[in-house]
């Protein structure tokens, strides 16, 4: 990447509400078409957003992209799309035990809903409010049951079994962060009752352990940031067995939007610690070690998308695909969405920004802010691109925001428009969403208003 150090907040703010116009339009347009007896939305073929029965993982983000668009703009239908949706169609994701996606799911809609009443954004009445906190508080308990537990700790398991460890997950950990934050645990066999800021932190641990690379010869390929989509264990003796991938090149390669949700998810998580009272992490190894394993799997993944990444801060869709060897120094040059070798993710980019933004802003409000400005300043050269053309759609029709997204390269999911060898030009629900909280992270910052955080509003741990 090649960093813009002039860039500010304030500077991106005409292209931010630019985007709201146009992420407005994208909103409605879906809201009046889709048919929820469908399932949920995932990827646009052809400009039209169509689902993909896999997991109902993205719900969460159509109607969290209407709440989204309602705290940057205030305007009221936008809450009301987002409300009405969440209570009337949320529900089954709350218990839904075959998936490791609740953070994913229901922080962007019950958690975004609990937010905005925590920043007096909205008004409701005591019931509603507890209704949203009850709903997060099962919802964090029940991706919290989904445990497979190895000698030094554990991990919540994917949907492909308890053999499987998700580095995706990182970034859904925060439902159990709101969970504890509301008092809950979760209760099993015989009332033992579990504590979920020990799941979160064991589960944590683990994926830093074995998901993320450091460059001390785990492997041939051990490079210091590069992630593994993947890890899978043998569960009768809980032993460490492989890496492995669903949706990257090959698990001795870097799937970049798994990258980004280490990036992201353990930027979030550590400015969630920041608020926990001392002693809350005693159990747990105390607060140095749990940090400092955070910090550390958040700052060598970061680095790795910095050195690994078009030097317009989107990059391609696995740092090992194959074809990157057909296109000479890519890397030296602005990222091609255009290409006839292999497509770019831009949802990638802008989950990465969002990390590179958070975890800048917690280095600097940990006395390292020269660390912290570089990564800062990384995450607004990201967000800037994706603001732009070819990046965010302008075509009313097209009911996409963030282009040149990628789903699923190896099961041949994405749309290859005709005359084109690789995907382009469409859109995810998850991409879209991202694009917008992230956006909405600098909107506040060029605003001066509150820090976006997901527990805003919220006691700090323990219902206290």
């Amino acid at each position: 990447m090649r960093i813009d150090t002039t860039l500010t907040p304030q500077k991106l703010l005409g292209p931010i509400r630019a985007m709201w116009e146009r992420s407005a339009t994208a909103i409605r347009a879906l809201e009046k078409r889709w048919d929820p007896g469908q399932g949920a939305p995932v990827f646009t073929v052809k400009g039209r957003y169509t689902t993909r029965g896999w997991t109902e993982w993205t719900q969460g983000f159509q109607y969290g992209s209407a709440l989204l668009q309602y705290d940057a703009t205030g305007a009221e239908e936008f809450l009301r799309t987002g409300r009405d949706n969440t209570v009337e169609r949320m529900a089954a994701h709350v218990t839904h035990r075959g998936v490791h996606d609740h953070g994913f799911n229901n922080v962007s809609t019950y958690g975004n809903l609990l937010r905005l009443l925590g920043e007096g954004r909205i008004t409701a009445d005591r019931w509603e409010q507890r209704y949203y906190a009850l709903a997060l508080a099962c919802s964090g308990a029940v991706q919290a049951s989904r445990w497979t537990t190895l000698a030094e700790g554990g991990y919540i398991y994917s949907f492909n079994g308890p053999h499987s460890l998700f580095a995706d997950t990182i970034r859904t950990l925060r439902v159990l962060a709101l969970a504890h934050s509301l008092g809950h645990v979760l209760a099993e066999e015989s009332d033992r009752r579990v504590s979920l800021l020990e799941r979160l932190v064991a589960h944590a641990r683990a994926t830093a352990r074995y998901n993320v690379y450091y460059g001390e010869g785990r492997d041939r390929y051990d490079v210091p940031g590069r992630v593994a989509h993947e890890s899978l264990f043998n569960v009768n003796d809980g032993t460490y067995r492989c890496p492995s991938t669903q949706q990257g090149f090959s698990p001795f390669s870097t799937w970049t939007r798994g990258l980004a949700w280490i990036m992201c998810g353990y930027a979030e998580l550590l400015e969630w610690l920041a608020n926990l009272p001392e002693g809350e992490l005693a159990g747990s190894g105390g607060r140095a070690e749990v940090e400092g394993s955070m910090a550390r799997a958040a700052q060598v993944t970061c680095d790795f998308y910095v050195a690994n990444t078009p030097i317009d801060g989107v990059p391609y869709w696995d740092t090992g695909a194959p074809g990157l060897a057909a296109m000479g120094d890519y890397l030296g040059r602005q990222s091609d969405p255009f290409n006839d070798h292999e497509p770019v993710d831009s949802s990638a980019a802008a989950i990465a920004a969002q990390g590179l933004l958070r975890f800048g802003s917690w280095l600097s409000a940990h006395g390292r802010r020269e660390e912290g400005t570089r990564y800062t300043q990384a995450g607004l050269t990201v967000l800037s691109t994706l603001l732009c053309e070819p990046y965010l759609s302008s075509d009313p029709d097209h009911e996409g925001l963030l282009l040149h997204s990628v789903y699923h390269r190896p099961n041949g999911w994405d749309y290859v428009p005709p005359g084109r060898k690789v995907p382009c030009g469409e859109s995810s629900m998850w991409g879209d969403y991202h694009l917008r909280e992230a956006a909405l992270l600098v909107q506040r910052q060029a605003e001066d208003k509150p820090y976006l955080t997901f527990f805003a509003g919220l006691p700090a741990a323990g219902g206290r």
